[in-house]
Formats: structure tokens, C-alpha cells, sequence
């Protein structure tokens, strides 16, 4: 069955001399993967540059139900981006956006709120023309909106240590090893209450912004499973610090 649909890049593989298989998060069917014939070819029209991490994508597909690879028949950008190919730190921030959805967007279904807070998410990035080098830790706390795991940060503790196990602020230390010192605790509980726009004032210095990013990747193995190692980690850890 020949169909459309906007898609989001997560994840490429080489396959054969010059085709691909890409793992994409598609706006009507969530999480599929498609082989696209020719792609490293001297006749591709640049397809693959057009597969690169968080690139949005209008497709046109060979789908079949029972099949776990589908095809690609066209693609083609469904935006051009100003910033994200181009600065370094918006890249490396790309890069390992696009391997944490691809370790954690796993359902072949539609779910057009996810895919719409990506794309928008995506988008207002590429044209934030500065306070950005905090976007990677704002955009992992808002999806677990979406994952189902955004904690529960209404209760009447406000300054206390942030629990990584139960989700919530606990005036005491908890009595398991999963918990957020009080410093890092207070940059958390205000992470997860900002709105984007507020993003711009949101800047730690580089070692709290790593510590900052340690326990969202604790909180994320805690609540969603082993997610293995992020191999894009080591590269954005090097560029902010």
C-alpha cells in the first residue's frame, strides 16, 4: 500500500553498497524502519543527506502490515534547517537527542502528541538565536510527559531532595541511593516547571549541567528500563565542559 506521512530521523545503518535502513518516527505510524534503495549512490539526489539525526522528512512509502522493513519510494525535507546542521553545539546536542528517542520511541503506532511536541520542540530549536546550551536537559524532561514518568512536583515539599526513584521531592534524603543532592535537586524541580521560552535564563555552569544530566539518565533507567550505553554522550560532555 502506497502512503504518506511526515517522519522523523532517528537512526541509520548502511545496508548493501549504497542503500540505507533508517529508523524513523513517523507522525501516522510511530517507530517504523525502511530501507531506501540507492540512497549512498552517485544517483541518490543527496538522500543520504537528507537521513541525518532529527531531520524532518515528508514521505512517501511502500507499507505492508506484515512487513518489519518497509520502502521508501520519495522523501524529501519537510523543512530546511538554519542552525542544527551548522553549529557545533546544536549538533552534538542533535545527535544525542535523536540516539535517546531512538533507544526509547519503540511503539509502531500513531501517537501524533509525542510526534507533534518533537517536531515543534525540533524546530524551535533550530531557531533559538541563543540560550541554548540547556536545551538537550529541557528536552529530556519534557518527554517524559510523554513516556509517562514527568514527576510529581506539586506536593508541598519545594526545597528538598529530588528522588529519582518515586518521582517527587522528599524533604528528607531518601533511604535508597537514587536521590539528587539539594543543589542539583533545585536546578531539576526548576528544569522540569520552565516553560521553553524561559529557556534562555536556565544556564548552570558546565560541571552542574553534567551532574544535571547524570540524574536525568538515572531517572530515565530507573523508570523506562536499561536503555545501554549512549554513545553520543561522550562527545556532548566534551563540547559544554
Amino acid at each position: 500500500m502506497l502512503a504518506k506521512t511526515k517522519g522523523i530521523v532517528l537512526h541509520t545503518i548502511d545496508y548493501g553498497e549504497t542503500s540505507v535502513i533508517a529508523a524513523i518516527y513517523t507522525e501516522n505510524s510511530g517507530r517504523q524502519s525502511f530501507i531506501v534503495n540507492s540512497a549512498r549512490s552517485q544517483k541518490a539526489k543527496n538522500k543520504a543527506g537528507l537521513l541525518q539525526p532529527l531531520y524532518i522528512l515528508e514521505l512517501e512509502i511502500y507499507q505492508r502490515p506484515s512487513s518489519e522493513i518497509h520502502r521508501v519510494k520519495e522523501l524529501r525535507l519537510a523543512q530546511p534547517y538554519h542552525s542544527l546542521p551548522f553549529q557545533i553545539s546544536k549538533s552534538a546536542q542533535t545527535l544525542f537527542l535523536a540516539e535517546i528517542l531512538f533507544k526509547t520511541l519503540r511503539e509502531e503506532e500513531s501517537y501524533p502528541q509525542l510526534f507533534g511536541f518533537i517536531e515543534n520542540m525540533i524546530s524551535y530549536f533550530d531557531l533559538m538565536p541563543k540560550g541554548f546550551g540547556s536545551f538537550h536537559l529541557y528536552f529530556l524532561a519534557r518527554l517524559t510527559e510523554y513516556l509517562g514518568f514527568f514527576p510529581n512536583l506539586s506536593g508541598p515539599v519545594k526545597n528538598g531532595y529530588f528522588d529519582l526513584k518515586n518521582g517527587c521531592l522528599s524533604e528528607t534524603e531518601p533511604r535508597h541511593p537514587y536521590f539528587a543532592d539539594k543543589n542539583i535537586s533545585g536546578h531539576l524541580s526548576r528544569l522540569f516547571n520552565l516553560q521553553v521560552n524561559e529557556l534562555e535564563n536556565f544556564k548552570p555552569d558546565g560541571k552542574t549541567k553534567s551532574l544535571i544530566l547524570e540524574n536525568l539518565l538515572t531517572y530515565y533507567q530507573i523508570h523506562f528500563g536499561n536503555m545501554g550505553k549512549i554513545n553520543s554522550l561522550a562527545v556532548l560532555k566534551e563540547i559544554f565542559e
